[in-house]
């Protein structure tokens, strides 16, 4: 147990390793404090995160269009052949029928999105992170998922409009069975705002919540797996953190793959729940009616769809992930060094 200068105190792993996730938990910087022009450790994290998460959200667009296509054909079309056939299908379909730009469709809603929802929810786990060890004293696993439900909570209710947006950009294509032509983000938001109302812009925030326990069981498997591959270094002699990106990639998709596995029907849920369809309102803005007529016309399966898509995306996103967040954060602790270790100007020097 070790405790800094500001009473927090921390449980320090047998192998040299940061206490929890890299990436839903920050790590305290010793050198980092909140001083003249430097940025404290919440300030760097959430930075870190947000130019993460865009970096990610941009590489995948294109499988992110190909999940969404396969997830809402179900309710899009009513005919028994479905248009897109798997992931390399879907991409060849997409490029053959809308070219280059259909494949990054919806792009800027990702890159409006991903600052503010990584913002927000780093600055709400940092609260929450020394809230809930005082409501759970000794309950370190309970904490963690308190902690990391809570703040994906609020960032998923405040960006929901964003990832409406989103989807309904990514599927605007001659298949639907709704061709509301919109130009634009802008031109997305004044049409659904208008002929829609300010409700549809929270569609599918009931199955974006459940899926938080997708947070709840990816990083507790994802914390297990960084000390069983040892992805900061075994060796106690070198007191400097040693960062083998192979073994974090590693651990971060396979608990990734763990956690989709058992919660990947929520996204189905929410982008159903998102489009715009002929199905009656009180079906599929409801979970439950959804769930049964989801079930009743293509069977469990159907929950499924784009799954292997969904898995194919994961894979680069997290390796992008976790590679610029590293980066991104150590430069900037560097920087932040540096600015610290600087000796003042005196008081009464001036420049000539």
């Amino acid at each position: 147990m070790l405790e800094d200068g500001n009473n927090h105190e921390y449980l320090v792993p047998d192998v040299p390793s940061i206490s929890s996730s890299d990436v839903i938990e920050p790590r305290k910087f010793e050198s980092v404090r909140n001083a003249g022009g430097s940025l404290g450790d919440t300030q760097i994290v959430a930075i870190s995160g947000a130019i993460a998460g865009f970096l990610s959200g941009v590489a995948v667009c294109p499988l992110d269009v190909a999940k969404t296509r396969l997830q809402a054909q179900g309710m899009q079309s009513q005919n028994e052949n479905k248009y897109y056939r798997g992931m390399f299908g879907t991409l060849r379909t997409i490029y053959r029928d809308e070219g280059s730009r259909g494949m990054y469709k919806g792009l800027v809603p990702i890159v409006l999105g991903y600052f503010p929802t990584w913002m927000i929810y780093f600055s709400v786990y940092e609260f929450c992170k020394d809230l809930y060890p005082v409501l759970f004293p000794g309950y370190d696993f309970i904490s963690h998922s308190c902690s990391a439900i809570s703040a994906g909570a609020v960032s998923t209710i405040c960006t929901n409009p964003i990832w409406v947006l989103k989807t309904r950009l990514m599927l605007q294509t001659h298949v639907s069975t709704n061709p509301t032509h919109y130009k634009g983000t802008w031109d997305a938001f004044h049409k659904i705002w208008k002929q829609e109302g300010i409700k549809s812009f929270y569609a599918g925030l009931i199955p974006s919540l459940l899926g938080l326990f997708h947070v709840a069981i990816h990083f507790p498997v994802y914390e297990k797996l960084k000390v069983t591959f040892k992805c900061y270094g075994d060796s106690e002699l070198r007191p400097e953190r040693t960062l083998h990106l192979g073994r974090l990639i590693l651990a971060s998709c396979c608990s990734k793959m763990v956690a989709s596995l058992i919660t990947y029907p929520h996204e189905i849920l929410r982008t159903r729940m998102q489009l715009k369809s002929s199905l009656p309102r009180i079906v599929q803005k409801r979970l439950f009616p959804l769930i049964k007529n989801t079930y009743h016309r293509e069977g469990f399966r159907a929950f499924y769809s784009g799954f292997a898509t969904n898995l194919f995306r994961t894979v680069p996103a997290s390796a992008i992930t976790l590679v610029s967040f590293e980066y991104v954060r150590d430069h900037i602790t560097s920087l932040n060094d540096n600015i610290l270790s600087s000796p003042p100007l005196p008081e009464n020097s001036s420049l000539n």
